[in-house]
């Protein structure tokens, strides 16, 4: 059976005016991923990431930790079905409604602005984040322009059937990502629900990694959520 090692990107640039770009944690983060895989001598037969600039320079990252340590390292290919799913587009056209109809809604988004120091941004910013999400993933919030929730997790399912149908049946296969995909991967692999999907979506750290086997239709959990290769529990974030 192959293995696919499903990796979460590092820590990006929350509330800054560019998102898609790793923060200076987030590119450590990646470091100590590389290193740590380098160091146990893991050798994977491909490596992959999503389009966004984020997953793809945790890729890069990891993979010049392997290179310092002489450890070999496939150049990484993107692939576009391993997409986080549009959240910052979902909030930026949900939310003024929703704070005008909402009351609760409305109360949190009250408190994430009065918030004082990044952990508590971080935190009251989550709790809205995933009402709105949780509301627009099960269909009662219908938004122009941006892909729906189903279409999301239909094209995360045709990149998990091409990864088994596209010569890695029996290889070791690295594919960095988001936690909406790590998301999709459990689903898949466990039958979860669009809400249970969502928390599990949500519990991924950044540059944690989960290990799934795969095999044609096949598609097995093996470890989720790994992060040993942080010892100071600062490197452990979620946003």
């Amino acid at each position: 059976m192959g293995q696919l090692w499903l990796v979460r990107h590092g820590q990006a640039s929350f509330l800054e005016e560019n998102y898609d770009r790793l923060s200076a944690k987030g590119e450590a983060q990646a470091r100590l991923l590389g290193e740590y895989w380098a160091s146990h001598r893991l050798a994977f037969d491909h490596v992959f990431s999503g389009p966004r600039v984020r997953q793809q320079d945790t890729a890069r990252i990891a993979g010049e930790a392997f290179r310092s340590a002489r450890v070999p390292w496939p150049a990484p290919e993107v692939l576009r079905e391993f997409d986080e799913f549009q959240a910052e587009a979902v909030i930026a056209q949900a939310l003024p409604g929703l704070i005008k109809t909402e009351p609760h809604i409305r109360d949190m988004y009250q408190e994430f602005e009065k918030a004082k120091g990044q952990a508590a941004r971080f935190k009251t910013f989550q709790r809205m984040f995933e009402v709105v999400i949780g509301r627009w993933a099960g269909g009662e919030l219908p938004l122009a322009g941006i892909e729906p929730w189903p279409e999301f997790c239909e094209r995360v399912h045709r990149g998990l059937r091409l990864l088994s149908q596209n010569g890695t049946r029996g290889r070791r296969v690295a594919v960095f990502t988001s936690g909406g995909p790590t998301g999709i991967a459990m689903q898949r692999a466990l039958g979860l629900s669009t809400e249970a999907t969502l928390k599990t979506a949500w519990m991924v750290p950044n540059c944690a990694y989960s290990v799934f086997l795969f095999s044609g239709d096949r598609f097995t959990l093996s470890s989720y959520n790994s992060y040993s290769h942080f010892t100071d529990r600062d490197f452990v974030t979620y946003r």
